[in-house]
């Protein structure tokens, strides 16, 4: 399927590994031109020279945290006007609710509800000016069942689900779209620390945490940055104009629930 993207350009945050990278290898096989943001150089500049030589594609990698002001206006100094925003930050800390602070919280707040906020308000009339935008939030599964260890990441992405709602009516009769996809366990540096710190609450090795965590997928296995990147393209093409304000989960059928 030709996703009807060739010569769009996307500014994907925190691409320099995990399903920031898969999302940017999706776009960047479709011929969109990438800006790629990450705050650690030498790993920024790998993706970049990857993609440019598997899909002979335009990348270009702002090395900066999206999180904080200067990251923030780097990041839209490069790319100033984006048809395709993918907004993404590392998780917060997992932890126990009675240790967080409320700098601990704002700082949750800023990288996971209030950073994709202010990327989207820097960039959503351009795309209306345009007739065409598509936005994807990196968020959680934890949004629709929440993991008690992740009470930090809980909030702080249900707030920014509770935004998109809003927005996203607004915007689509514009042919903008805004949706949220939800990784489940997926095969990241994200899921190995977290598994680590499981194991070490429940006093058992890292491998029998694992095979723990594994058994409650119905899949049986952790998902992949490139099928992850594979639906966040789809939700970028010209086909899914009339997809908006949706919360897609990509986790092997993890969560129980009929909605």
């Amino acid at each position: 399927m030709d996703l009807g993207l060739k010569g769009r350009t996307a500014l994907v945050c925190a691409a320099s590994k995990g399903l920031g990278k898969g999302c940017a290898a999706a776009l960047a096989a479709e011929g969109v031109d990438i800006v790629i943001t990450a705050r650690g150089r030498e790993a920024l500049e790998a993706t970049a020279a990857e993609l440019r030589d598997r899909y002979r594609a335009k990348v270009t990698a702002v090395v900066g945290d999206i999180t904080t002001p200067n990251g923030h206006a780097t990041a839209l100094a490069a790319c100033p006007a984006p048809d395709i925003l993918v907004t993404n930050a590392g998780g917060p800390p997992p932890g126990d609710f009675r240790d967080w602070t409320r700098d601990i919280w704002i700082k949750a707040l800023d990288a996971n509800m209030l950073t994709p906020i202010a990327l989207m308000q820097a960039t959503v009339d351009g795309m209306i000016a345009r007739r065409f935008g598509r936005i994807v939030n990196i968020t959680s599964s934890a949004v629709k069942a929440p993991i008690d260890i992740l009470g930090l990441s809980n909030g702080a992405r249900t707030g920014l689900t509770g935004f998109v709602a809003g927005l996203a009516r607004k915007t689509v009769a514009h042919n903008v779209t805004v949706n949220n996809l939800l990784p489940g366990a997926m095969d990241t540096d994200r899921l190995r620390a977290n598994t680590e710190t499981m194991a070490r609450n429940a006093k058992i090795s890292v491998e029998e945490a694992q095979r723990r965590r594994l058994a409650t997928i119905p899949a049986g296995r952790a998902g992949t940055p490139a099928e992850f990147g594979a639906a966040c393209a789809f939700l970028c093409s010209v086909q899914a104009g009339y997809i908006t304000g949706q919360n897609l989960l990509i986790d092997g059928g993890a969560y129980p629930g009929t909605f």
